[in-house]
Protein backbone atom coordinates (compact mmCIF):
# COMPACT_ATOMS: atom_id res chain seq x y z
CA UNK A 1 0.00 0.00 0.00
CA UNK A 2 1.37 3.38 -0.54
CA UNK A 3 1.92 6.04 1.88
CA UNK A 4 1.17 9.63 1.53
CA UNK A 5 4.90 10.25 0.93
CA UNK A 6 6.07 14.33 0.79
CA UNK A 7 4.63 16.83 -1.17
CA UNK A 8 7.36 17.26 -2.77
CA UNK A 9 7.09 13.23 -3.86
CA UNK A 10 3.18 13.72 -4.45
CA UNK A 11 3.82 16.49 -6.93
CA UNK A 12 6.15 14.76 -8.58
CA UNK A 13 4.32 11.80 -9.34
CA UNK A 14 1.38 13.80 -10.71
CA UNK A 15 3.91 15.84 -13.04
CA UNK A 16 5.35 12.87 -14.33
CA UNK A 17 2.66 11.26 -15.78
CA UNK A 18 1.84 13.86 -17.97
CA UNK A 19 3.93 13.43 -20.88
CA UNK A 20 3.01 9.75 -20.39
CA UNK A 21 -0.99 10.94 -20.84
CA UNK A 22 -0.20 13.29 -23.67
CA UNK A 23 2.19 10.30 -25.29
CA UNK A 24 -0.99 8.49 -25.40
CA UNK A 25 -3.11 10.56 -26.48
CA UNK A 26 -0.89 11.54 -30.18
CA UNK A 27 -0.70 8.25 -30.30
CA UNK A 28 -4.34 7.80 -30.83
CA UNK A 29 -4.41 11.38 -32.93
CA UNK A 30 -2.19 10.00 -35.30
CA UNK A 31 -4.07 7.10 -36.43
CA UNK A 32 -6.01 10.29 -37.52
CA UNK A 33 -3.23 11.90 -39.57
CA UNK A 34 -2.58 14.74 -36.61
CA UNK A 35 -0.05 17.30 -37.38
CA UNK A 36 2.93 16.59 -36.03
CA UNK A 37 3.94 20.47 -35.31
CA UNK A 38 0.52 21.16 -33.38
CA UNK A 39 1.34 21.63 -29.94
CA UNK A 40 -2.40 21.62 -28.51
CA UNK A 41 -1.31 20.96 -24.96
CA UNK A 42 1.28 23.51 -24.36
CA UNK A 43 -1.14 25.20 -21.75
CA UNK A 44 -1.73 22.28 -19.62
CA UNK A 45 1.27 21.84 -17.56
CA UNK A 46 2.62 25.00 -15.88
CA UNK A 47 0.10 26.11 -13.45
CA UNK A 48 -0.08 25.55 -9.62
CA UNK A 49 -2.23 22.19 -10.55
CA UNK A 50 -3.95 22.62 -7.33
CA UNK A 51 -6.80 21.61 -9.26
CA UNK A 52 -5.12 18.43 -10.42
CA UNK A 53 -3.49 17.46 -7.02
CA UNK A 54 -6.58 17.87 -5.11
CA UNK A 55 -7.76 15.08 -6.82
CA UNK A 56 -5.10 12.71 -5.48
CA UNK A 57 -5.03 14.67 -1.87
CA UNK A 58 -8.90 14.21 -1.55
CA UNK A 59 -8.57 10.48 -2.39
CA UNK A 60 -5.75 9.86 -0.19
CA UNK A 61 -8.02 11.71 3.28
CA UNK A 62 -11.56 9.67 1.86
CA UNK A 63 -9.21 6.58 2.23
CA UNK A 64 -7.00 6.72 5.17
CA UNK A 65 -4.00 7.17 2.95
CA UNK A 66 -4.61 3.74 2.22
CA UNK A 67 -4.40 3.73 -1.79
CA UNK A 68 -3.23 0.71 -3.90
CA UNK A 69 -0.78 2.16 -7.14
CA UNK A 70 -3.52 1.45 -8.80
CA UNK A 71 -6.13 4.23 -7.32
CA UNK A 72 -3.19 6.40 -7.04
CA UNK A 73 -2.76 6.21 -10.58
CA UNK A 74 -5.90 6.26 -11.20
CA UNK A 75 -6.40 10.09 -8.99
CA UNK A 76 -3.99 11.56 -10.55
CA UNK A 77 -5.27 10.86 -14.77
CA UNK A 78 -8.16 12.39 -13.05
CA UNK A 79 -6.51 15.20 -11.26
CA UNK A 80 -4.79 16.17 -15.40
CA UNK A 81 -8.41 15.44 -16.61
CA UNK A 82 -8.95 18.22 -14.20
CA UNK A 83 -6.28 20.04 -15.67
CA UNK A 84 -6.72 19.63 -19.25
CA UNK A 85 -10.37 21.16 -18.16
CA UNK A 86 -8.77 24.10 -16.71
CA UNK A 87 -6.31 24.43 -20.00
CA UNK A 88 -9.51 24.06 -22.52
CA UNK A 89 -11.60 27.51 -20.20
CA UNK A 90 -8.28 29.53 -19.89
CA UNK A 91 -7.25 29.74 -23.78
CA UNK A 92 -10.26 30.23 -24.67
CA UNK A 93 -10.96 32.57 -21.97
CA UNK A 94 -7.96 34.20 -23.03
CA UNK A 95 -9.19 35.10 -26.54
CA UNK A 96 -12.21 36.21 -25.20
CA UNK A 97 -10.65 38.92 -22.74
CA UNK A 98 -8.07 39.83 -25.41
CA UNK A 99 -5.08 38.85 -22.39
CA UNK A 100 -1.50 39.45 -23.33
CA UNK A 101 -0.42 37.22 -20.41
CA UNK A 102 -0.56 33.99 -19.03
CA UNK A 103 1.41 32.20 -16.41
CA UNK A 104 4.06 34.63 -16.72
CA UNK A 105 4.07 33.76 -20.89
CA UNK A 106 2.25 35.39 -23.54
CA UNK A 107 -1.34 33.95 -24.39
CA UNK A 108 -1.53 30.89 -26.15
CA UNK A 109 -3.37 32.67 -28.83
CA UNK A 110 -0.22 35.25 -28.93
CA UNK A 111 2.65 33.36 -29.68
CA UNK A 112 3.59 32.58 -33.30
CA UNK A 113 2.01 30.80 -35.86
CA UNK A 114 -0.87 30.25 -33.52
CA UNK A 115 -3.35 32.91 -33.19
CA UNK A 116 -7.30 31.78 -33.92
CA UNK A 117 -6.12 28.15 -34.40
CA UNK A 118 -6.20 28.66 -30.45
CA UNK A 119 -10.17 28.13 -30.45
CA UNK A 120 -9.69 24.54 -32.25
CA UNK A 121 -6.46 23.91 -29.88
CA UNK A 122 -9.67 24.70 -26.71
CA UNK A 123 -11.87 22.31 -28.22
CA UNK A 124 -8.96 19.12 -28.78
CA UNK A 125 -8.22 19.84 -24.64
CA UNK A 126 -11.60 19.35 -24.13
CA UNK A 127 -12.33 16.67 -25.98
CA UNK A 128 -8.73 14.61 -24.47
CA UNK A 129 -10.56 14.37 -21.61
CA UNK A 130 -13.14 12.12 -22.41
CA UNK A 131 -10.68 10.01 -23.70
CA UNK A 132 -8.56 9.64 -20.70
CA UNK A 133 -11.70 8.75 -19.07
CA UNK A 134 -12.40 5.98 -21.46
CA UNK A 135 -8.95 4.54 -21.50
CA UNK A 136 -8.67 4.22 -17.72
CA UNK A 137 -12.22 4.17 -16.56
CA UNK A 138 -14.49 2.59 -18.74
CA UNK A 139 -14.49 -0.81 -16.90
CA UNK A 140 -15.70 1.04 -13.66
CA UNK A 141 -18.67 0.73 -12.25
CA UNK A 142 -18.51 4.85 -11.50
CA UNK A 143 -17.63 5.54 -15.01
CA UNK A 144 -20.59 7.17 -16.12
CA UNK A 145 -20.77 9.50 -13.08
CA UNK A 146 -17.36 10.88 -13.67
CA UNK A 147 -18.41 11.10 -17.41
CA UNK A 148 -21.60 12.99 -16.66
CA UNK A 149 -20.03 15.18 -14.02
CA UNK A 150 -17.50 16.35 -16.35
CA UNK A 151 -20.16 17.22 -18.60
CA UNK A 152 -22.15 19.04 -15.93
CA UNK A 153 -19.40 21.00 -14.84
CA UNK A 154 -18.22 22.33 -17.84
CA UNK A 155 -22.01 23.31 -18.72
CA UNK A 156 -22.18 25.25 -15.27
CA UNK A 157 -18.42 27.08 -16.11
CA UNK A 158 -19.76 27.48 -19.81
CA UNK A 159 -22.87 30.07 -18.17
CA UNK A 160 -20.84 31.44 -15.71
CA UNK A 161 -18.26 32.76 -18.66
CA UNK A 162 -21.72 34.29 -20.64
CA UNK A 163 -22.74 35.98 -17.45
CA UNK A 164 -19.69 37.41 -16.93
CA UNK A 165 -19.32 38.68 -20.55
CA UNK A 166 -22.76 39.77 -20.94
CA UNK A 167 -22.63 41.56 -17.52
CA UNK A 168 -19.29 43.33 -18.50
CA UNK A 169 -19.20 43.65 -22.27
CA UNK A 170 -15.62 45.32 -23.15
CA UNK A 171 -17.00 47.29 -25.24
CA UNK A 172 -20.24 48.96 -24.00
CA UNK A 173 -18.88 49.78 -20.25
CA UNK A 174 -22.15 50.18 -17.89
CA UNK A 175 -21.77 50.02 -14.53
CA UNK A 176 -25.29 50.23 -14.09
CA UNK A 177 -25.09 46.14 -14.97
CA UNK A 178 -23.28 45.37 -12.36
CA UNK A 179 -24.34 44.26 -8.93
CA UNK A 180 -22.95 41.81 -6.08
CA UNK A 181 -25.88 39.59 -6.47
CA UNK A 182 -24.49 39.00 -10.34
CA UNK A 183 -20.98 39.02 -9.39
CA UNK A 184 -22.09 36.27 -6.86
CA UNK A 185 -23.71 34.18 -9.57
CA UNK A 186 -20.74 34.54 -12.04
CA UNK A 187 -18.22 33.42 -9.48
CA UNK A 188 -20.79 30.37 -8.31
CA UNK A 189 -20.65 29.01 -12.02
CA UNK A 190 -17.15 30.19 -13.70
CA UNK A 191 -15.41 29.24 -11.04
CA UNK A 192 -16.26 27.32 -7.95
CA UNK A 193 -17.87 24.54 -9.44
CA UNK A 194 -15.00 23.63 -11.33
CA UNK A 195 -12.19 24.67 -9.02
CA UNK A 196 -13.28 23.22 -5.92
CA UNK A 197 -16.56 20.95 -6.19
CA UNK A 198 -15.02 19.28 -9.17
CA UNK A 199 -11.84 17.81 -7.70
CA UNK A 200 -13.92 16.41 -4.85
CA UNK A 201 -16.37 14.63 -6.32
CA UNK A 202 -14.65 13.11 -8.15
CA UNK A 203 -12.13 11.48 -5.37
CA UNK A 204 -15.91 10.80 -3.78
CA UNK A 205 -16.87 8.93 -6.63
CA UNK A 206 -13.10 6.76 -6.85
CA UNK A 207 -14.01 6.39 -3.53
CA UNK A 208 -17.12 4.45 -3.80
CA UNK A 209 -19.09 7.58 -1.95
CA UNK A 210 -22.95 7.25 -3.51
CA UNK A 211 -24.68 9.59 -1.29
CA UNK A 212 -26.26 12.48 -2.40
CA UNK A 213 -26.67 13.78 0.95
CA UNK A 214 -22.73 13.91 1.09
CA UNK A 215 -22.19 15.84 -2.48
CA UNK A 216 -25.02 17.92 -0.91
CA UNK A 217 -22.42 18.50 1.96
CA UNK A 218 -19.63 18.97 -0.07
CA UNK A 219 -21.20 21.71 -1.94
CA UNK A 220 -21.95 23.28 0.82
CA UNK A 221 -18.81 24.17 2.01
CA UNK A 222 -16.80 23.92 -1.39
CA UNK A 223 -18.91 26.67 -3.41
CA UNK A 224 -19.01 29.55 -0.78
CA UNK A 225 -14.62 28.33 -0.45
CA UNK A 226 -14.38 29.16 -4.41
CA UNK A 227 -16.06 32.37 -4.16
CA UNK A 228 -13.68 33.06 -1.54
CA UNK A 229 -11.00 32.25 -3.92
CA UNK A 230 -12.53 34.33 -6.79
CA UNK A 231 -12.52 37.45 -4.46
CA UNK A 232 -8.81 36.73 -3.46
CA UNK A 233 -8.12 36.78 -7.38
CA UNK A 234 -9.93 39.84 -7.87
CA UNK A 235 -7.51 41.29 -4.75
CA UNK A 236 -4.41 39.58 -6.41
CA UNK A 237 -5.39 41.14 -9.66
CA UNK A 238 -5.40 44.92 -8.65
CA UNK A 239 -3.04 44.38 -5.58
CA UNK A 240 -0.37 41.79 -6.36
CA UNK A 241 2.92 41.30 -8.19
CA UNK A 242 2.50 40.73 -11.55
CA UNK A 243 5.95 38.81 -11.01
CA UNK A 244 4.61 36.35 -8.26
CA UNK A 245 1.15 35.48 -9.74
CA UNK A 246 2.17 35.06 -13.64
CA UNK A 247 0.33 37.61 -15.07
CA UNK A 248 -0.68 41.48 -15.43
CA UNK A 249 -3.98 41.95 -13.86
CA UNK A 250 -6.61 43.34 -16.38
CA UNK A 251 -9.64 43.48 -14.58
CA UNK A 252 -9.93 46.95 -14.64
CA UNK A 253 -9.07 47.52 -18.73
CA UNK A 254 -11.34 44.21 -19.21
CA UNK A 255 -14.71 46.32 -17.65
CA UNK A 256 -14.74 43.22 -14.89
CA UNK A 257 -17.94 42.95 -13.07
CA UNK A 258 -15.35 42.70 -10.53
CA UNK A 259 -15.10 42.42 -6.03
CA UNK A 260 -13.51 45.12 -5.87
CA UNK A 261 -15.54 47.45 -8.33
CA UNK A 262 -18.54 45.81 -6.59
CA UNK A 263 -17.64 46.91 -3.17
CA UNK A 264 -16.77 50.49 -4.63
CA UNK A 265 -19.79 51.15 -6.34
CA UNK A 266 -21.35 50.98 -2.79
CA UNK A 267 -19.18 53.36 -1.30
CA UNK A 268 -18.63 56.19 -3.56
CA UNK A 269 -19.25 60.12 -4.00
CA UNK A 270 -21.08 61.20 -6.66
CA UNK A 271 -17.84 62.92 -8.03
CA UNK A 272 -15.91 59.55 -7.67
CA UNK A 273 -18.73 57.33 -9.81
CA UNK A 274 -18.42 59.58 -12.28
CA UNK A 275 -14.58 59.17 -12.62
CA UNK A 276 -15.39 55.37 -12.35
CA UNK A 277 -17.93 55.89 -15.13
CA UNK A 278 -15.39 58.03 -17.37
CA UNK A 279 -12.28 55.63 -16.73
CA UNK A 280 -13.02 52.33 -16.13
CA UNK A 281 -12.97 49.60 -19.04
CA UNK A 282 -10.24 51.64 -20.98
CA UNK A 283 -7.16 50.28 -21.82
CA UNK A 284 -4.84 53.35 -21.08
CA UNK A 285 -2.35 53.18 -18.26
CA UNK A 286 -3.61 56.94 -16.99
CA UNK A 287 -7.24 55.52 -16.56
CA UNK A 288 -6.54 52.45 -14.72
CA UNK A 289 -4.35 54.75 -13.07
CA UNK A 290 -7.74 56.91 -11.90
CA UNK A 291 -9.55 53.63 -10.74
CA UNK A 292 -6.77 52.41 -8.43
CA UNK A 293 -6.72 56.01 -6.66
CA UNK A 294 -10.43 55.52 -6.33
CA UNK A 295 -9.54 52.10 -5.01
CA UNK A 296 -6.75 53.03 -2.73
CA UNK A 297 -9.32 56.36 -1.33
CA UNK A 298 -11.97 54.03 -0.45
CA UNK A 299 -9.78 51.50 1.51
CA UNK A 300 -10.64 48.49 -0.60
CA UNK A 301 -7.43 47.33 0.57
CA UNK A 302 -8.42 47.01 4.26
CA UNK A 303 -12.22 46.05 3.46
CA UNK A 304 -10.72 43.27 1.80
CA UNK A 305 -8.38 41.98 4.43
CA UNK A 306 -11.81 42.32 6.85
CA UNK A 307 -13.48 40.15 4.55
CA UNK A 308 -10.77 37.26 4.34
CA UNK A 309 -10.62 37.13 7.90
CA UNK A 310 -14.33 37.43 8.62
CA UNK A 311 -14.81 34.10 5.45
CA UNK A 312 -12.04 32.37 6.88
CA UNK A 313 -13.72 32.03 10.76
CA UNK A 314 -17.21 31.52 8.88
CA UNK A 315 -15.88 28.74 6.70
CA UNK A 316 -13.93 27.04 9.51
CA UNK A 317 -17.35 27.12 11.58
CA UNK A 318 -19.27 25.57 9.06
CA UNK A 319 -17.09 23.06 8.60
CA UNK A 320 -17.27 22.31 12.62
CA UNK A 321 -20.37 21.26 11.81
CA UNK A 322 -20.42 18.83 9.10
CA UNK A 323 -21.05 15.63 9.44
CA UNK A 324 -17.53 13.50 9.09
CA UNK A 325 -19.80 9.98 8.49
CA UNK A 326 -20.44 11.58 4.83
CA UNK A 327 -17.17 13.40 3.75
CA UNK A 328 -14.49 13.27 6.42
CA UNK A 329 -14.25 17.33 7.17
CA UNK A 330 -10.21 16.97 6.50
CA UNK A 331 -10.93 17.22 3.04
CA UNK A 332 -12.51 20.83 3.13
CA UNK A 333 -9.66 21.94 6.35
CA UNK A 334 -7.09 20.56 3.57
CA UNK A 335 -8.72 23.17 0.53
CA UNK A 336 -9.12 26.38 3.48
CA UNK A 337 -5.14 26.01 4.52
CA UNK A 338 -4.01 25.99 0.87
CA UNK A 339 -5.85 29.11 -0.16
CA UNK A 340 -6.41 31.00 2.93
CA UNK A 341 -3.76 34.38 2.53
CA UNK A 342 -2.64 33.25 -0.69
CA UNK A 343 -0.59 35.37 -2.58
CA UNK A 344 -0.85 33.87 -6.46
Amino acid sequence: MSTQGTKEQATKCFTDLFPILTEEFLKEARTRNFPEESNFYHNVPGGKMNRGLSVVDTLKILKNDQLTEEELFKSRVLGWCVEFLQAFFLVADDIMDASITRRGNPCWYKMEGVGMIAINDAFILESAIYFFLKRYFRQEPYYIDLVELFHEITLETEFGQLLDLITAPEDNVDLNRFSIEKYHHIVLYKTAFYSFYLPVALAMHMAGIKKELAFQQAKKILLPLGEYFQIQDDYLDCYGDPQVIGKIGTDIQDNKCSWLMNKALTKVSPEQRKLLDENYGKKNPDNVAVIKQIYKELELDKLYKEYEEQSYKKLNDCISQLDDSLVKRKVFITFMNKIYKRTK
